[in-house]
C-alpha cells in the first residue's frame, strides 16, 4: 500500500467510526453526528464564541455551522440569537451543557478504547503529527486560493 493509500485509508476509518459513534450518541437527542463537534467545541471554549469563531475552530463551513446552531436554539441547548446571527455570541444553556458533557464522556471514552495499546508519547507525537500535516495542507490549500476565495493560477502540489 502506498504512502497516500495508507494515510488516507487510516484518516477516512478514523472518521467514518467517528462519526458512527458521534451519530449513535447525537441520534437521541435529534441531532446529526457532525453536530457533536459543535457542541464539545462550545462546551471546551470556556466563553461564548461567535459562529464565525466556532468556524475558524472546528474548520466547517459557515452554512453548516448556522444550520447545527439554529437546530441547537430550537432544541434549547443554546440561547437565542441577537441581531447579528454570526457576530453574536453563542451560549450553551444548561440543557446544553448538560448534553455536551454527556457527549464529551462517550468521546473520552471511545478515545480511550481506541488507544489501547499507545503510550502517552505515541499519543502525543501522533496529535503533534496529525496538527502539522493538517497545518500543511490548510497552507498548500490556501496558496491556491485569492483573498476573495477565486482560485489562483492552478499550483502543482
Amino acid at each position: 500500500m502506498s504512502r497516500f493509500e495508507r494515510f488516507s485509508v487510516s484518516i477516512f476509518g478514523i472518521a467514518h467510526y467517528w462519526n458512527r459513534i458521534a451519530t449513535e450518541e447525537m441520534r437521541e437527542h435529534g441531532l446529526k453526528g457532525t453536530y457533536a463537534l459543535y457542541l464539545l467545541t462550545l462546551f471546551s471554549a470556556g466563553e461564548d464564541i461567535t459562529a464565525a469563531r466556532l468556524c475558524e475552530l472546528t474548520q466547517r463551513d459557515k452554512a453548516d455551522v448556522s444550520r447545527a446552531v439554529s437546530l441547537f436554539q430550537e432544541k434549547g441547548f443554546v440561547e437565542a440569537y441577537g441581531e447579528n446571527r454570526y457576530r453574536a455570541p453563542i451560549k450553551l444553556t444548561a440543557k446544553g451543557k448538560r448534553i455536551a458533557l454527556k457527549v464529551r464522556q462517550k468521546a473520552d471514552s471511545a478515545l480511550k478504547t481506541a488507544g489501547e495499546g499507545l503510550s502517552e508519547e505515541m499519543r502525543l507525537n501522533m496529535y503533534k503529527s496529525l496538527e502539522i500535516i493538517s497545518k500543511n495542507l490548510r497552507e498548500m490549500c490556501d496558496e491556491r486560493e485569492s483573498p476573495d476565495g477565486e482560485p489562483k493560477q492552478k499550483k502543482r502540489f
